[in-house]
């Protein structure tokens, strides 16, 4: 494999599959006395889950979901 201008790196689908990696996976990089390992994160929330609770509570309109989600759906 090769090393992006932009640090990107391919995991091949064989060690996807094997270790259970799926696409939004968070993964960590660990260093140690063996050298540079990649793991599946187990210790922080998804990206989106963060970015979900960072949103919680913030809303300012008075509209119940039911109504938004008419507007939306243009009823």
């Amino acid at each position: 494999m090769r090393l992006t201008s932009k640090g990107q790196v391919t995991i091949p689908i064989e060690v996807r599959e094997e270790f259970g990696l799926q696409p939004g996976d968070e993964i960590e990089f660990v260093l140690d006395e063996r050298g540079l390992h990649i793991v599946k994160s187990t210790t922080q929330p998804s990206r989106g889950r963060r970015i979900a609770e960072s949103l919680l509570g913030r809303g300012d309109v008075e509209m119940t979901t039911d109504e938004i989600m008419a507007l939306t759906r243009g009823e």
